[in-house]
């Protein structure tokens, strides 16, 4: 059996990040974090980008008792959605666009009948209002939640349950992941990642174990892995 035979799981990344950043900016500087001084978009990247809510909780809240802390974490969630405040924070689906490329990825995939699943440490409202501001609910069947697991990301476990609800093998996928989390929680799943400089540096990408890194879905070293993928199928399926 071919390469392109076997089924592909893909996770999108999406231009959240800034947003998210400037709720938890607001937010936290509502509550006197850090002396009332407005967090740094490295301090964002570095302590919270790629992070679960609870994992959130211990960063940013560690004396509040657990319950307050989620509250807090929910209410932002909700002000990441629904914010319409003066710029920057304007409403979230007001500011989400598709990553160059992505109509040209996500139909490369469908033509070859590939197999996909979205992974996510976000919650279910955000990771709904995402695919759908995108129109691409229907395109991803499959969504795991790793609020739904064991484990969140940098653990493998929202990807390992991806491959079992898919019924695919690890050797015959890849994903696509932004954060230093995803990254990491993809690589233990045993899959290769292609890293996306959206907010984090390269290097920290690579360093988490991206085996390339793109800056978006039109990326030349994308295609080209891809054309690669295509003539080894080819070879297999010429072999077999």
């Amino acid at each position: 059996m071919s390469l392109l035979g076997c089924p592909l799981s893909q996770i999108l990344a999406h231009h959240t990040d800034p947003i998210h950043y400037h709720a938890f900016r607001e937010m936290l500087q509502e509550i006197g974090f850090n002396g009332g001084a407005p967090i740094t978009e490295e301090f964002f990247i570095q302590r919270i980008s790629g992070k679960h809510n609870e994992q959130l909780c211990e960063v940013l809240l560690p004396d509040w008792d657990f319950p307050r802390a989620m509250k807090f974490m929910y209410d932002k969630e909700a002000f990441f959605r629904s914010c319409n405040k003066q710029p920057p924070y304007r409403l979230a689906a007001e500011n989400l666009q598709p990553m160059n490329g992505l109509n040209k990825l996500c139909k490369w995939i469908e033509d070859r009948g590939l197999k996909r699943a979205a992974v996510t440490n976000a919650p279910k409202p955000n990771a709904e209002l995402l695919l759908s501001m995108l129109c691409l609910e229907d395109y991803f069947k499959t969504l795991v939640l790793a609020e739904e697991c064991n484990r969140v990301k940098p653990f493998p476990d929202p990807y390992l349950k991806a491959l079992v609800t898919l019924g695919v093998s690890n050797k015959h996928t890849f994903v696509f992941e932004d954060s230093i989390s995803g990254i990491k929680a993809g690589v233990g799943a045993g899959m290769p990642v292609v890293g996306l400089a959206t907010r984090n540096p390269e290097q920290l990408l690579l360093e988490a174990g991206a085996i390339f890194v793109i800056k978006d879905f039109d990326d030349p070293k994308l295609w080209s892995a891809l054309e690669e993928l295509e003539n080894m199928a080819e070879i297999s399926s010429g072999t077999s």
